[in-house]
């Protein structure tokens, strides 16, 4: 395990999540990567990740979906990141269970390593 822990990204969009797993092995996370919801639930459940990412537009099932599977094995910190900025939908997201809500595209500045313990 590295420094920081597991991190599992959950993101169809390949350059975006080539960038988020970028920067999180960077931070020092050993780094999982799924394009699907579905297969990003399973890596979670057989990785006890520390940290998630989810896209809230993934091809397969909704993030919020994708959330609440998660949440009912799992208290990673999950990070809903997001391209999709209206309001009910950031609450319906940490309503169900997200630790913190970005909306995409976020500047690598906007938030560190530290935010994510």
């Amino acid at each position: 395990m590295s420094d920081l822990g597991v991190a599992v990204v959950i993101e169809d969009d390949t350059d975006m999540r080539n960038l988020i797993g970028g920067i999180l092995l960077e931070w020092g996370f050993e780094v999982h990567t799924a394009s699907r919801g579905r297969e990003g639930v399973d890596m979670v459940r057989n990785t006890s990740p520390d940290v998630v990412t989810v896209d809230v537009g993934l091809p397969d099932i909704d993030g919020l979906e994708v959330l609440r599977q998660i949440r009912q094995f799992s208290n990673a910190h999950i990070v809903m990141l997001t391209g999709r900025a209206d309001e009910p939908y950031q609450l319906a997201a940490l309503y169900t269970g997200a630790d913190e809500y970005i909306t995409k595209p976020s500047g690598r500045g906007s938030c560190g390593p530290g935010s994510l313990r």
